[in-house]
C-alpha cells in the first residue's frame, strides 16, 4: 500500500513582537475624615474589587470576633475559614475574591438587600455556572422553580432542602434508595450490625466505609463458621455448639467437684472441710434460700466423698440443677445414652478432651458483628456481593459536586446581604459615625438616669473587660440584663454626656436590644472617668457641699452621742436615788485659767486677722471698675473650677473606642476618638419636646425652702447695696 506523502507547509513569517500593554492605572481611593480619623469610602463595586490592594495599615480594624456582634452569626462563621473565632483581614479579602469569581459585578454586594437576583451570577465562568445551577436546584426543591432571586431565608434550613431526596451527594444511601428488595435488605442488615450514618435527608443510611467493614466482618465470620464444621471440631455434629455451651456452663464447677473428691481421698479429714462447715450451713438455713441463690451456688455440686461419681439427676446443688440437666441432655446422652445418670472422673476427663478442639475454635471467634444474622444469611450475602450497593453509592457520589455547590449558594446569599455591612464596620467605621445607622458592635440602647446610651457593647466578664476598657477614658457602667424567660446578658454602657451623681451600683434601668426586646438592666460595676466639662465645672462646689454635709453630720452625731451619754448618766443617777444607792460622782476636771485665757486671746487675734484680710479683699473689690469686678469674679471661679475642668478636658480629648472593643476581642487599628460632639450624640439627655408648654407651679414644692432662698438672695442684695452706698459716701468701716 503506497504511503501518503507529506506536503511541506511554508514556514510562517516571523511577526514583530507585540508591544507590552501599559499597566493599569492604580485605583483612586476616596477617603473622608470623620471624628479625626481618615476612613476609606467603600461605595462602588470597584472599591471592593481593589480592596486587596489597600494597605492594611489604613484599615480601621484588623480582626473582629464572630460572637457578640449585631450581624448574622452564620455569615461570620462562613468568613472565619480557619475556625479560630476571629475574622481577619486575609479572610475578608478572600471573601471578596471569592465573590468576584462568581458575580458579574461586585456592585451587587454594595446594594445588598434581602435577595440575590440570579442574573447577578456570572454564568460565563465555571464557578458561576456551577453556582447558578445549584441556586436553581435549591429553588426547585423549595417549590419555586420559576423564581429569579434567592435569599438567605430560603437556605436558612438546609435540612429542608434534602428532606425528600434519596441521592444528594453526601456518600450515604438510606434503604429507601435501593430499587430492589435484596439490596434494600442488605442495607438494613448493615445498619442492624454496624449502625447507621445520617443522610442529608435525615434518614439513617450507610456509606462506603460501613459497607466495606460489613463485608470484611461477613468474610471473617464465614471462614470461622466453616472451620467449626470440621469433624475434629464438630464432635457432636450440628448440635456441637449447643453442647459446647452447656459443657462450658458447668466445666469450672465440675472440675471443682472432682478436685474436692481427690482431696477427700487423699486425707479423710478433708472430706468434712470440702463439704463446707456446719456453721456455714446453719447460717444459710436461717436465710431466705430463694433470695440467696448466689450463695447457694458457692456450695459444691454434690456431696464430696472419696472417688465419688458426679450425680447428674438427683442429689445435686439446686442452684446448678438446671445447668447440669442441660449438660446431661446436650452432651452426656448423645455420648453415653439416656441411661447415664452419673459421671466418673475419668469419663469427665474424656469429655473435656473431646471438646478441646471446639474450645480452641471458639476462642478464635471472628466476625462477631454479623453473628446475629446467622451463617446461612451471611453466606447468602457474600454470594450476592456488594456490587448493587456500591452502584447506589456511586450514583449518590456523582451528585457530590452539584450538591457541594449548595453550600456555595448559602455562602453567596449571606455575603450578598451582610458582607458590605461588615466592611462598613471593619475596613472603616462608617456605620458608627453615621447618625442614621448603628455599628455592628452596638448592642442596643440603655435607658437609665434620664439618659439614653447608644454605645453599649456585649461583654462576657465585666471585671476582665474593665481592666482594658478603662483605658478608653470613658465612663463605663456594666449592667446585668435579664428577661422574664430567664435569658441573661452582660453589657458595658458608655455615658458620654451629663454627670455621674446618680450612677451607682444597684441602679436599675431598661435595655432595648437591636431586635426591639426590652431587658431589665442593673448596674453591677462602674469605671469612673470624666463625662463632661459641665460636670467638671460644678465638681469642686459639689465636693465642698458634700464636705460641709459630712462635717455637719459628724458634728450632729457627736452632739447626739453626748446627749445620749448625759441621758444615760441622768437615768443612772435617778435609779440610784430611787434605790438608795449612791452613784459614783464624776471626777471634776481641773480648770487651767491661764490656758483658757491664752486660747481666748489666740481666737481673738485670729478673728481680727481674718476680718482684716476679708475687709481688705472687699475694699479692693469695691474700688474696682465694673468690668474689672466681672473679671475678678470670673478669675475666682476659674481658680476654683479651672483645675477640675482642665483635667476633664485633657481626659475627654483622650477618649477612644479602641480599648473598649479590644477588650471584647477586636483588633482596632485606627485611633477612633470619641470627642465631645460625638459623645453628645452617643448619649441623649431628657429634654422637653419642641412646642411643649411648661408650668412652673409645683403644688408639692418646699415653700419654706423657697422662702429661705429668697431671704438669702435679699440679704446678699442688701449687703451689695450697702457696700455701694458706703463707697459713694466714702465711709468704710474696715479702714
Amino acid at each position: 500500500m503506497p504511503q501518503p506523502t507529506s506536503v511541506a507547509m511554508p514556514a510562517p513569517e516571523p511577526t514583530a513582537p507585540s508591544e507590552p500593554l501599559p499597566p493599569a492605572p492604580p485605583h483612586r481611593w476616596r477617603f473622608h475624615r470623620v471624628g479625626g480619623l481618615d476612613q476609606v469610602r467603600l461605595e462602588t463595586g470597584e472599591d471592593l474589587a481593589h480592596l486587596d490592594d489597600l494597605d492594611p495599615k489604613l484599615w480601621v480594624a484588623l480582626s473582629c470576633p464572630t460572637r457578640g456582634l449585631e450581624l448574622d452569626g452564620h455569615t461570620l462563621e462562613l468568613l472565619d475559614t480557619d475556625r479560630d473565632g476571629r475574622v481577619r483581614v486575609p479572610e475578608v479579602v478572600a471573601a471578596i475574591r471569592w465573590c468576584r469569581e462568581r458575580l458579574l459585578d461586585l456592585e451587587a454586594l454594595v446594594k445588598g438587600g434581602g435577595a440575590l437576583h440570579l442574573a447577578a451570577i456570572d454564568a460565563t465562568r465555571p464557578q458561576g455556572r456551577v453556582l447558578l445551577g445549584a441556586a436553581r436546584l435549591v429553588l426547585q426543591r423549595l417549590g419555586k422553580p420559576d423564581a429569579d432571586a434567592i435569599s438567605a431565608a430560603d437556605v436558612a434550613d438546609t435540612a429542608r432542602l434534602y428532606e425528600n431526596t434519596l441521592f444528594n451527594g453526601d456518600g450515604v444511601i438510606p434503604p429507601e434508595a435501593a430499587r430492589d428488595a435484596g439490596t434494600r435488605q442488605l442495607v438494613q442488615d448493615v445498619i442492624a450490625c454496624l449502625g447507621s450514618v445520617a443522610d442529608r435527608s435525615g434518614k439513617p443510611g450507610i456509606d462506603a466505609k460501613r459497607l466495606d467493614a460489613f463485608f470484611e466482618e461477613a468474610a471473617r465470620f464465614d471462614i470461622w463458621t466453616r472451620a467449626g464444621e470440621q469433624p475434629d471440631v464438630a464432635v457432636l455434629g450440628p448440635g456441637t455448639t449447643a453442647a459446647g455451651e452447656a459443657f462450658l456452663a458447668v466445666k469450672a464447677k465440675v472440675d471443682d467437684f472432682f478436685v474436692r473428691c481427690r482431696l477427700a481421698a487423699q486425707d479423710p479429714r478433708a472430706a468434712a472441710a470440702m463439704n463446707r462447715a456446719e456453721p456455714d450451713l446453719l447460717a444459710l438455713a436461717a436465710r431466705d434460700l430463694a433470695a440467696s441463690r448466689d450463695e447457694v451456688a458457692l456450695f459444691p455440686l454434690a456431696r464430696v466423698e472419696p472417688a465419688r461419681a458426679l450425680p447428674l439427676v438427683g442429689g445435686v446443688n439446686p442452684a446448678w440443677a438446671a445447668a447440669l440437666d442441660a449438660f446431661r441432655r446436650q452432651v452426656v446422652v448423645p455420648l453415653h445414652g439416656e441411661a447415664k445418670t452419673a459421671l466418673s472422673a475419668e469419663e469427665w476427663e474424656l469429655i473435656s478432651a473431646r471438646f478441646l478442639p471446639w474450645e480452641a475454635w471458639r476462642a478464635k471467634k471472628a466476625g462477631a458483628a454479623v453473628e446475629k444474622l446467622g451463617a446461612a444469611r451471611v453466606r447468602a450475602i457474600l454470594a450476592e456481593g456488594k456490587g448493587a450497593a456500591e452502584a447506589l453509592l456511586a450514583e449518590d457520589r456523582a451528585l457530590e459536586a452539584e450538591e457541594a455547590a449548595v453550600g456555595d449558594v448559602v455562602r453567596v446569599v449571606h455575603y450578598h446581604r451582610d458582607l458590605h455591612t461588615l466592611l462598613r464596620n471593619f475596613v472603616s467605621f462608617a456605620d458608627f459615625y453615621d447618625p442614621a445607622r448603628k455599628a455592628i458592635f452596638q448592642a442596643g440602647t440603655l435607658y437609665l438616669d434620664a439618659r439614653s446610651c447608644e454605645l453599649c457593647v456585649r461583654v462576657d466578664d465585666p471585671s476582665a473587660h474593665a481592666a482594658l476598657a478603662g483605658l478608653s477614658r470613658m465612663y463605663l457602667a456594666y449592667c446585668d440584663c435579664r428577661r422574664p424567660g430567664g435569658e441573661t446578658m452582660k453589657i458595658a454602657a458608655c455615658f458620654t454626656q451629663g454627670d455621674a451623681d446618680y450612677l451607682m451600683v444597684g441602679r436599675n434601668g431598661v435595655f432595648w436590644d437591636r431586635k426591639g426586646r426590652d431587658w431589665d438592666a442593673t448596674i453591677v460595676k462602674v469605671v469612673e472617668n470624666p463625662i463632661s466639662i459641665r460636670q467638671a465645672f460644678f465638681a469642686p462646689y459639689k465636693k465642698l457641699l458634700r464636705m460641709i454635709e459630712e462635717q455637719v453630720a459628724r458634728f450632729a452625731a457627736a452632739k447626739e452621742k453626748a446627749a445620749d451619754t448625759r441621758l444615760a448618766a441622768t437615768a443612772e443617777t435617778t435609779v440610784g436615788t430611787a434605790t438608795g444607792a449612791k452613784a459614783p460622782a464624776p471626777a471634776a476636771a481641773a480648770v487651767d485659767v491661764g490656758k483658757m485665757v491664752g486660747i481666748i486671746a489666740a481666737l481673738g487675734v485670729g478673728a481680727g486677722a481674718l476680718g482684716t484680710l476679708f475687709g481688705g479683699f472687699v475694699a479692693g473689690f469695691i474700688e474696682l471698675a465694673w468690668w474689672a469686678k466681672l473679671v475678678a469674679v470670673a478669675a475666682l471661679v476659674m481658680i476654683v473650677s479651672g483645675p477640675s475642668m482642665l483635667i476633664a478636658w485633657l481626659k475627654l480629648r483622650q477618649r477612644t473606642l479602641g480599648p473598649l472593643l479590644d477588650a471584647t476581642g477586636w483588633a482596632v487599628n485606627g485611633r477612633v476618638t470619641v470627642n465631645v460632639a460625638l459623645g453628645t450624640a452617643l448619649t441623649g439627655i431628657a429634654a422637653l419636646p419642641a412646642g411643649a408648654r411648661r408650668s412652673l407651679e409645683d403644688p408639692y414644692a418646699d415653700g419654706a425652702k423657697r422662702r429661705r432662698r429668697r431671704i438669702a438672695w435679699a440679704l446678699v442684695l442688701a449687703i451689695a447695696v450697702a457696700l455701694v452706698l458706703a463707697r459713694r459716701f466714702h465711709y468704710w468701716p474696715f479702714r
